[in-house]
């Protein structure tokens, strides 16, 4: 494991160190155990088709946990410089990347305030640490395993002038509830929704796609924006960076209301529903639990799906079977 520690007292971050995976020793009144200083970034190294490691887009992860940072009170770093800390500790693990299109190595950068005091301040005293651990693929077998998703209003996930586009551990553990009633009523997920007009923000820890049949005809791809209820997610942002690349569809960023999901549907111009992020890549999705009612959404059942393109394109650059900036290699 990567550990960096940050004393303000002492010039501020110390010298970084990798070390044997290990425990970690806090004071009984560290910040982060009282008032959830802390945030985290997900990322994941992937062993090519050539045999080389790489991971994907790490600057964009890093300006991310740097904008928690500065939410959180807690230190901001040189992101350069943590992704050249990041890549020693994968080359000394690099065994730990599976051998295998299907898995990948997980990295958790993580940012904790340590301050031994009580008291609701900013951090003067902080550790940066990064483990690793082998994943496997989000899909279980060769099938899609499409998601079924529970829509209530009456639980709020992000507002405005909150952190919800922030990657802040006090954003998840209030989740967990509202995922357990879902999973009670043998759904999968939930999807957020915000406000009067229920508008859809993600689904589960994911960014959230829709592809429909605009006003003109012509099949568009829309996400809502990033206007502070959202995450800002390294896979939603190379999703449209693809799309606009591509030049086929109009692709657009709004705000997305459960009524014109329900409206889209019955005019058989909604065609796909997916979530993005960097677990699953892409998730596609079957069906939406909203107001008792068991809304089908025909994702999977499309002839050439948005998703599963998408989908494949990441993949590809991730394994290494396309040459991409976005796929940094590890030097081994």
């Amino acid at each position: 494991m990567l550990k960096i520690l940050y004393h303000e007292s002492l010039g501020g971050w110390q010298r970084p160190e990798i070390v044997p995976f290990e425990n970690i020793v806090l004071h009984p009144a560290a910040k982060v155990l009282h008032y959830a200083t802390e945030l985290f970034e997900g990322m994941k190294a992937y062993r090519g088709v050539d045999g080389k490691i790489r991971i994907f887009r790490p600057d964009m992860n890093m300006e991310r946990m740097n904008r928690s940072a500065l939410r959180a009170g807690l230190p901001t770093f040189d992101g350069e410089q943590l992704i050249k800390c990041l890549c020693r500790l994968i080359s000394i693990d690099q065994e730990w990347v599976p051998h295998s299109e299907s898995s990948s190595l997980y990295i958790r950068p993580t940012l904790i305030g340590i301050d031994p005091s009580l008291g609701v301040a900013a951090c003067g005293s902080a550790m940066l640490y990064t483990i690793l651990c082998p994943v496997g693929s989000y899909f279980s077998g060769t099938g899609e395993n499409p998601v079924s998703l529970l829509a209530d209003p009456r639980f709020i996930r992000a507002w405005p002038g909150g952190c919800g586009d922030k990657k802040m551990g006090s954003n998840y553990a209030p989740t967990i509830q509202v995922q357990q009633e879902a999973q009670g009523r043998g759904l999968q997920q939930v999807l957020w929704l915000y406000g009067e007009e229920n508008l859809i923000t993600e689904v589960g820890t994911m960014n959230i796609f829709m592809v429909f049949i605009n006003d003109r005809g012509e099949k568009e791809l829309v996400t809502p924006p990033l206007d502070g209820l959202i995450l800002p997610g390294i896979t939603r942002a190379s999703i449209l960076h693809l799309s606009r690349e591509w030049n086929e569809f109009p692709v657009s960023e709004r705000r997305i209301s459960m009524a014109e999901v329900i409206n889209l549907l019955g005019q058989n111009r909604l065609l796909e529903l997916f979530g993005a992020g960097t677990a699953c890549v892409v998730s596609p999705v079957a069906s939406i639990m909203y107001n008792g009612e068991n809304l089908q959404i025909p994702t999977v059942k499309q002839e050439y799906p948005l998703y599963a393109r998408l989908r494949k394109t990441l993949t590809d650059i991730q394994y290494g079977y396309v040459p991409h900036p976005w796929a940094v290699p590890i030097d081994p």
